[in-house]
């Protein structure tokens, strides 16, 4: 058997990861800058992180939710505390699409709605209901298509206004990544999440914050929404949550109810999943990895400022996004195959960058360093790559 064929991949295995420096067969080190899609939150192989797996294999690896278990109510408890949202309830899952997936259901549970607001560029993932709140008509199955979905321009309060004008009384939910990732790192407007919020509560609707790339303390607090000041009800999670191990969920607001069997998982909370996130939590608080965030973010911005032919550079912490000019058209591969550095993109042009939010100043810097060389590059078109 050999593997389906839907991952253009680069001609690197890596075979072992520490920090944010990764080594590939041939033991020739990369600086990690994309940290696999923002998963890698607090580092590759943390000790600690490593250390909780480990312990919680040795005792069970696995049990159903017929049963009590323990861990995610500790893991409850200690991200209701770190993300600020001690009052909210958690349901676990395993992946960013999952959490969406059930985000939206949940949401046309609570109302008794079908109709869901989501925005151009976006991305929610690749189930049902998620890949059909995606605004890329191209990973869409004609059997995910429905008119349960209207996407209205990002940013735009006036669309907004219109849409809640005509259907509000249908409106289950609007959904919002607080910066879109793979529609270019474009980053929603603090008085437009706010718009939201007053629509939705005028209406009926429920406010679903995406931040299964943008939260977890990338954008230097722990979810990129908060900068706006209103809460959502209901935050969707992934990504950084595991450090690489599967896991996602939704912290949802008290005034939404429970009953039994209304969302479900099999492997959701399992518990070496909780481990992981729990020693991510821990690792956070201990090295104040929202801070460093919020600090090497400032620093690769400006960084990337000062080079002038690197346009629109935006974001907000280790969620940085830019366009280089044409004539550096093969900046990310040049980063990766001669400064042996991985970075992210989004289509058609732009450099995503997100590392881990343990980033040093020595890793900032090479970066820097080797952005630096190839923007010279353009400044000499006599510097051609070979």
């Amino acid at each position: 058997m050999k593997l389906f064929d839907v991952y253009p991949h680069h001609n690197i295995a890596i075979e072992r990861a520490l920090g944010s420096s990764l080594w590939d067969e041939k033991g020739r080190e990369y600086l990690d800058m994309y940290g696999g899609h923002a998963v890698i939150s607090i580092g590759h192989t943390h000790p600690h992180y490593v250390q909780r797996i480990t312990a919680q294999l040795s005792s069970f690896g696995f049990y159903s939710n017929s049963v009590h278990i323990r861990i995610q109510e500790e893991l409850a408890g200690r991200l209701g505390e770190v993300s600020g949202r001690p009052d909210y309830q958690l349901f676990l899952c395993n992946s960013g699409a999952e959490a969406n997936e059930n985000a939206l259901k949940l949401a046309s549970f609570h109302t008794g709605r079908k109709q869901i607001i989501a925005f151009r560029r976006s991305f929610h993932g690749r189930t049902s209901l998620a890949v059909a709140a995606t605004d890329n008509p191209t990973i869409l199955a004609p059997v995910n298509q429905t008119d349960h979905i209207t996407f209205l321009p990002f940013n735009d309060d006036a669309a907004l206004e219109a849409c809640f004008q005509a259907n509000g009384d249908q409106i289950a939910a609007v959904i919002i990544e607080g910066i879109q990732g793979v529609g270019g790192i474009h980053v929603a407007e603090d008085t437009f999440l706010q718009h939201i919020r007053r629509l939705c509560n005028h209406y009926g609707a429920l406010y679903i914050a995406d931040a299964v790339q943008c939260g977890y303390g990338r954008s230097g607090r722990f979810f990129s929404h908060d900068f706006a000041g209103v809460p959502a009800d209901i935050y969707s999670v992934a990504k950084g949550m595991g450090n690489g191990f599967p896991i996602g969920g939704i912290l949802i607001a008290p005034h939404i109810q429970a009953r039994h069997s209304m969302l479900g998982t099999t492997f959701g909370g399992n518990p070496l999943a909780c481990a992981a996130a729990l020693a991510v939590l821990e690792v956070m608080q201990r090295e104040a990895l929202m801070d460093n965030a919020a600090k090497m973010g400032s620093f690769l911005q400006d960084g990337i400022h000062q080079l002038q032919v690197m346009q629109q550079v935006r974001g907000r912490g280790l969620m940085i996004g830019f366009d280089p000019p044409p004539s550096l058209k093969d900046l990310r591969r040049n980063l990766l195959f001669q400064h042996h550095i991985f970075t992210g993109e989004a289509k058609p042009s732009v450099v995503r960058l997100l590392p881990s939010l343990a980033l040093s100043m020595a890793h900032a810097n090479r970066f820097l360093e080797a952005l630096r060389a190839e923007a010279s590059k353009a400044a000499d078109p006599s510097n051609t790559t070979t």
